[in-house]
């Protein structure tokens, strides 16, 4: 009995050594060693966008930015954040999550029109111009992306008050935007944060 015993006892601990050495070190080695490939580290270090060896985001995270003056606002917006204590935003980046509200929620219901109201006074539209992603939020929140249609909604106003051309932040929006999966998944995309970046850079060289 007592051999047997012994014998069970070296088995399980082999064991466990076998798969704290593979589990433990040898997989977490492998997976870091994957993530170094070319084409795949910037991935897996969060996708960050850098301007002249600065970090200045994630191409994967979307900030709404908030304008020194509300009056002078020179930037793309995101769409907006459930985490927010303001219907628009900005969002808290702590945190991310919809608001998991039914589509027939009165409060919900309420959210949409006020940001409708919004955003057709900021951008000088009626509110039946406003598109849909420009006023529900996105699942986590934090959503880099908005529809070309919401982008070309901005384009007079971010125009106009970074002062430079419309042909050119249009040209700035065709850069950002990205077409569907495969060429027939999902819907074309406009990124946010790096639309914003272009538009700075614009705003610096003058044109």
């Amino acid at each position: 009995m007592l051999s047997t015993l012994r014998r069970q006892t070296g088995t399980g601990l082999r064991l466990l050594l076998l798969f704290t050495v593979l589990c433990g070190i040898v997989h977490p080695l492998v997976v870091w060693g994957v993530s170094r490939l070319p084409g795949l580290s910037g991935h897996a270090e969060g996708s960050l966008v850098t301007r002249d060896g600065t970090v200045v985001g994630s191409s994967l995270i979307g900030v709404d930015p908030v304008p020194a003056d509300p009056a002078a606002d020179p930037y793309f917006h995101t769409r907006p954040a459930a985490s927010s204590e303001d219907v628009l935003g900005p969002a808290d980046t702590s945190t991310s999550g919809g608001s998991n509200k039914a589509g027939d929620s009165t409060d919900l219901l309420d959210t949409v029109s006020q940001r409708r109201a919004l955003i057709a006074r900021r951008e000088g539209v009626a509110p039946e111009a406003v598109p849909t992603d420009a006023v529900t939020a996105s699942a986590s929140g934090l959503d880099p992306d908005i529809s070309p249609a919401y982008a070309a909604l901005q384009v007079d106003r971010v125009a106009r008050v970074a002062g430079l051309p419309v042909d050119r932040v249009r040209d700035l929006v065709a850069q950002a935007t990205d077409g569907r999966i495969l060429g027939f998944l999902g819907e074309p995309t406009v990124n946010v944060t790096e639309l914003n970046l272009a538009v700075a850079a614009a705003q610096r060289a003058g044109r």
